[in-house]
């Protein structure tokens, strides 16, 4: 957890929750992704279109003469599109996720094109898991992702540090288990 979202911490346990400390909240929580976040989703980004790509120069060498140009054409605008995701993609997002934890709420806004913010009081808290895929352990990643009792579903702490993940999770633990909510 970062100082910032330690002291949102500490002043929240102190006063209690209200409407204009929650809008507060929502605006801007504190807590950001890894600055090495934007690499992580370039390659990952990067990953998929090579793979998109591959499938489209196989359908190109199986398919007709005559359909060639067509193909080179699509490769092109594939190329043209996939050089502005990973270009912009990965930037945006690291301006757009943010997170916090306090002793009252779970406060996490992600996405890039479509934005999400969600909310969740640690009273719903149900478990925490940590999620570390092949790219992301290279880069010294961890996803934290938090189920509550909620129809919308978990809600998920991309990219941080490993430590700040272990933080986060020992913190949600002991959160939760000084919460006299039952996580219905």
């Amino acid at each position: 957890m970062t100082d910032a979202s330690a002291s949102a911490a500490a002043s929240s346990a102190s006063a209690p929750l209200t409407v204009g400390s929650i809008a507060a909240m929502v605006k801007e929580p504190s807590g950001r992704p890894s600055p090495r976040a934007v690499r992580f989703w370039t390659w990952d980004a990067i990953v998929g279109w090579v793979f998109f790509v591959i499938l489209q120069l196989v359908w190109m060498l199986v398919a007709d003469a005559w359909t060639a140009p067509l193909h080179l054409a699509g490769l092109a605008l594939t190329g043209v599109v996939a050089v502005l995701h990973v270009s912009i993609m990965p930037r945006w997002r690291y301006r757009v996720h943010r997170w916090e934890i306090t002793d009252d709420a779970i406060f996490v806004r992600s996405g890039w094109l479509t934005q999400e913010t969600r909310v969740a009081p640690i009273a719903r808290l149900q478990t925490v898991d940590a999620r570390r895929g092949f790219l992301s352990r290279m880069m010294g990643l961890t996803s934290v992702t938090i189920t509550t009792a909620s129809s919308a579903g978990a809600l998920t702490i991309h990219a941080l540090d490993d430590a700040v993940a272990r933080e986060v999770v020992a913190v949600l633990a002991e959160v939760a288990q000084h919460s006299d909510g039952d996580a219905t």
